[in-house]
């Protein structure tokens, strides 16, 4: 190898170091910031009860929308400054494109990542049953951005309320086994006093005493 191949290798080899350190640096920096505030601290522990919200997913959250969220008229306008509601182009009665808008970047590919992991996981299957509910009348791509808007919309309930994720339709998805037969048991006997009472089954013959 000649002199000038091995000057460039140092050269890419002095740059990897210092973008190595400049990262290491910026963590540092970023762990001090959020030890030194409870309120990045205790926001980063409610997103990361989230299925597919990991620490680093949590903090660049917090870092693109903060955790204030009154500065939102409600989550409808969180996930549009977030550029996850669709664009209006309409001309004449006619659309042009239903595509989301291109806003909110770096939240938005945070995001995508938390909701990819979150259909994928096996400790909590709540999203991934949205997904496959969700994929059957939509594209991948719609489908998880749905599950996004949802990821949104729930973070923006917790930061402003302090709660830990916990969905009020969480029971009819991650629902343990005898409380599905009882239910299922319940919506028997419900379906059967309806087709009683339209006549389309006979009504039960009273026991003989």
């Amino acid at each position: 190898m000649t002199d000038a191949p091995k000057y460039r290798m140092r050269l890419v080899r002095a740059h990897m170091d210092y973008i190595t350190a400049e990262i290491k640096d910026i963590d540092s920096e970023i762990e001090k910031m959020i030890s030194s505030n409870t309120d990045y601290e205790n926001a980063i522990q409610l997103l990361c009860t989230i299925p597919g919200v990991k620490c680093d997913s949590a903090i660049t959250i917090i870092s693109e929308i903060g955790t204030d969220m009154t500065q939102f008229c409600n989550s409808k306008h969180l996930c549009c400054w977030a550029g996850l509601t669709p664009g209006c182009n309409e001309t004449g009665g006619k659309k042009k494109s239903v595509r989301i808008m291109r806003a909110g970047v770096y939240l938005k590919s945070a995001l995508v990542q938390c909701a990819h992991a979150a259909v994928k996981s096996s400790k909590s299957p709540y999203y991934k049953k949205k997904y496959e509910f969700l994929v059957k009348r939509r594209c991948k791509k719609r489908a998880i951005i749905a599950i996004v808007r949802m990821i949104l919309t729930a973070i923006y309930q917790m930061l402003s309320t302090g709660e830990a994720w916990n969905p009020s339709d969480l029971y009819k998805v991650d629902m343990p086994a005898p409380l599905v037969e009882k239910q299922k048991a319940k919506a028997i006997k419900q379906a059967i006093k309806l087709l009683q009472k339209e006549g389309l089954l006979p009504p039960d013959e009273p026991m003989a005493s």
